[in-house]
């Protein structure tokens, strides 16, 4: 009898063995899917967190102090007034545009520039010459035939900006009104408007 029972003990063994292996082996497959449940959790966590940091750098946004690297530009505007083709290569806007970034490098004064739209007559002209008379411009280039007519109207009531025409129509140093420059169109055109612009930058005491 002891050894029928011992018999049968033996024979239960191997299938108790396999129950506890197959046991441990369900265990450790639970906790490797909790891992990677895991795993893949904080993953999708890290791809939200890099994508909106690359939001925030793309929108401009910025912690912490200013770079202070970045160009501080001093309180004088230089603008331009030009025709419907604006600033386009070949064109005398081009060269004055030219002419104004160099100036803009060695004072840090700011620059823009306004497109007349439109016909290009004079009075389709003016409202766009006193949109930049609002902004308070130091120096006002006017570049076309009635561009140039309105800044020279405009002159005689805004003695403290200076005024460089190019038209084409008149010579440097024929200009009655002290604030007004006649700049000849070709290769001295950027040259005489960053003069003007220099020189009135430092008038400012700017």
């Amino acid at each position: 009898m002891k050894t029928r029972r011992g018999w049968r003990a033996n024979k239960k063994a191997p299938e108790n063995r396999y129950r506890l292996g197959l046991l441990r082996a369900m265990t450790a497959a639970a906790r490797l899917s909790r891992d990677r449940r895991a795993w893949i959790a904080a993953g999708a966590v890290l791809l939200v967190a890099v994508a909106a940091a690359i939001w925030v750098q793309l929108a401009g946004g910025q912690d912490g102090p200013p770079d202070t690297r970045a160009r501080q530009y001093k309180e004088f505007d230089a603008c331009l007034l030009t025709g419907d083709k604006g600033i386009a290569q070949g064109t005398d806007a081009a060269s004055a545009w030219r002419g104004m970034q160099r100036a803009s490098l060695e004072t840090r004064a700011r620059i823009n520039y306004v497109p007349v739209t439109g016909a290009q007559s004079v009075a389709n002209t003016q409202p766009f010459l006193n949109s930049l008379m609002q902004r308070h411009c130091g120096v006002l280039v006017a570049v076309g035939a009635p561009q140039a007519r309105v800044a020279r109207a405009a002159a005689a009531e805004h003695p403290e900006v200076r005024f460089v025409v190019v038209d084409g129509a008149s010579h440097a140093g024929s200009e009655k009104a002290g604030n007004v420059t006649a700049a000849e169109p070709g290769a001295s055109l950027p040259t005489t408007v960053a003069d003007a612009i220099t020189r009135a930058v430092r008038a400012s005491g700017q």
